[in-house]
């Protein structure tokens, strides 16, 4: 049943993250372009028909990757036996409460923060985000194993990001779309929220993808500079995101 259960949710919790990323590139590589060429009649056409339809897919994906990943994640680490080494002193149980309570504090800090004034400096708002994920990562280093460290890391990016989803970038999207379909300017606030919290799924997800696949290779998490790994993945994940926006503006000025 273990192993059945493991491959059914392995293959939904792909098949959904494939779906959400697939239109979380779409959205930021190729729409956010396009859509700038759009004039006032276009914008009123295709925005109410295309954006609900591709939002569907993108809110919903994230939804499935979401569970998924959470039920693997208590049936992996939480019941399987590998979210502590052996010779720790932590139990099961412990370490389980607060493994979840991560998730939900990883959210709340990140959100808290990028709604301050700080927030409003995405330079300074990027440095401290990542200085308190090396405290995090650093911290559960010290009570989880290398690989438990690994797979947390990336289940806080990717509640992170669904949460954005479903709480900033789908009630933002329902009142653009509301508002361009009624033949007026949406707020641009709620434009700007959108579209920031949209920016920062899109740096998020390649190392997300990267901690997906980490438990496959012990030499990364297995090693006693396991968070350090984590860390630059995150960094490396974010400088190939820049030079994909790079890329992706080039693209649209670029005849076939």
């Amino acid at each position: 049943m273990n192993e059945w259960l493991n491959i059914v949710l392995r293959w939904i919790h792909v098949i959904a993250g494939v779906v959400w990323i697939g239109h979380l590139y779409f959205f930021n590589f190729v729409n956010a372009h396009l859509a700038k060429t759009y004039d006032a009649d276009t914008k009123k056409k295709v925005v109410p028909e295309l954006m609900p339809r591709a939002l569907y897919f993108f809110r919903w994906g994230a939804a499935w990757t979401w569970i998924t990943g959470v039920l693997l994640l208590g049936l992996v680490y939480y019941m399987g036996g590998a979210l502590v080494e052996a010779d720790s002193s932590m139990g099961v149980g412990m370490g389980t409460a607060i493994g979840l309570a991560l998730l939900v504090a990883g959210f709340a800090a990140y959100d808290i923060l990028w709604k301050s004034p700080l927030g409003k400096n995405p330079v300074a708002g990027t440095a401290v985000s990542l200085v308190i994920l090396a405290a995090i990562t650093w911290w559960m280093s010290t009570i989880f194993s290398g690989r438990a460290v690994h797979i947390h890391v990336g289940a806080m990016l990717g509640t992170i990001m669904a949460a954005n989803v479903w709480m900033r970038i789908w009630p933002a999207q329902r009142t653009i779309i509301a508002a361009i379909k009624g033949g007026q300017a949406p707020d641009p606030a709620v434009v700007a929220l959108a579209g920031l919290r949209s920016r920062h799924n899109t740096f998020m997800s390649v190392p997300l993808l990267f901690f997906m696949v980490s438990n496959h290779y012990p030499t990364i998490y297995g090693s006693s500079c396991g968070w350090l790994y984590a860390l630059g993945t995150v960094v490396v994940g974010f400088l190939a995101v820049m030079w994909l926006y790079r890329q992706s503006g080039a693209a649209s000025t670029t005849k076939i």
